[in-house]
């Protein structure tokens, strides 16, 4: 049951001004005096206002929409979790309506108070890092919440991913056993995901003993990214003979920059990725990833935020849905 949202008429009467006055500062704040517009904007910031843009009958009512915070559009494995919310949302009888915010926590409070403003009746989020206004908004809307990709954060409401510290634990740990020493990490996007892997990564790479090397960057994963940080590796650590990349571009940028350098792959760099693209598995040799359920999780996030919406209550608070190591050739 969606909660009752805070009114023009509630910060009105907080600041002691009239509606209008609120109303006309939001929509142009060169309007109102300075004084005026700080305190409105606390009392928003403290109130969690959203803004209404559908029609009053969709706020008493469902809008039959789930809002879906992406923070990728280009990426692959976003791709393949919105299929997976398709496929359950569609015969349902829900449209979904999609906000992206490039990994950037401010640009998905602002993305989510535009989906919020259309009362959706519940929303997917794809991180489980979030502003405070953000939660506030989300506390203030009650609306049920589902946050994807990660099951170690605890959620909101409710969670369905997989451990991202187990899965770069166990591929560094299974490179470490076909013998390599000198594992390196790269590291892009810099977001919590990619963090956890790389908790796992140094969690293997002190087990056996070996010493933890990271390259990190803050841009998104391509595979000019991997092939620049290939270089990177062979100029400033000559002895490293495995690469763990955070994401399947990255590592198959490395290994095209192996093929142009002719550094022979595994044999004298082993090469792993992360999430199982379909490039990396028709490679030749089939790239070593660790492969996510992507499609699964968003049919299950979708099918608990349905069944939520329809007043079913939270049977599981945290949904793993695991992942699996897949070799490939390259290892």
């Amino acid at each position: 049951m969606r909660n009752k949202r805070p009114t023009l008429q509630d910060i009105a009467e907080r600041v002691g001004a009239t509606k209008m006055t609120v109303s006309r500062c939001l929509r142009d704040p060169q309007m109102v005096s300075e004084g005026l517009r700080e305190r409105i904007y606390a009392v928003v910031e403290e109130l969690g206002y959203i803004p209404n843009r559908a029609p009053d009958i969709l706020s008493k009512a469902t809008s039959r929409a789930i809002g879906v915070m992406v923070p990728s559009l280009a990426n692959q494995v976003f791709a393949d979790v919105i299929k997976g919310i398709e496929l359950v949302t569609e015969p349902a009888g829900y449209h979904l309506m999609l906000s992206h915010y490039g990994y950037s926590p401010e640009l998905e409070e602002r993305s989510l108070a535009s989906l919020l403003s259309y009362n959706v009746d519940g929303v997917i989020l794809s991180d489980s890092l979030h502003t405070s206004r953000t939660c506030r908004m989300l506390e203030t809307d009650g609306i049920p919440i589902v946050e994807i990709m990660d099951s170690l954060t605890p959620p909101l409401h409710q969670a369905v991913g997989f451990d991202n510290v187990r899965a770069g634990y166990e591929m560094v740990s299974e490179m470490a056993r076909r013998g390599r020493r000198h594992i390196v990490y790269l590291a892009v996007r810099l977001d919590e995901r990619t963090r956890q892997r790389q908790q796992g990564y140094r969690q293997a790479m002190e087990e056996f003993g070996l010493q933890p090397t990271t390259l990190w960057r803050s841009q998104r994963s391509s595979y000019s990214v991997g092939a620049a940080l290939l270089g990177e590796v062979l100029d400033q650590y000559p002895e490293t003979d495995a690469l763990f990349c955070t994401n399947d571009d990255v590592a198959v940028g490395a290994y095209f920059e192996c093929l142009r350098r002719g550094v022979a792959v595994p044999e004298r760099v082993a090469i792993a990725g992360f999430h199982g693209h379909d490039v990396g598995q028709v490679m030749a040799p089939r790239l070593a990833s660790v492969v996510t359920p992507r499609e699964a999780i968003g049919e299950t996030a979708a099918r608990e935020l349905l069944a939520r919406i329809q007043g079913t209550a939270i049977t599981r608070r945290v949904i793993d849905l695991g992942f699996r190591i897949e070799a490939g050739g390259t290892l």
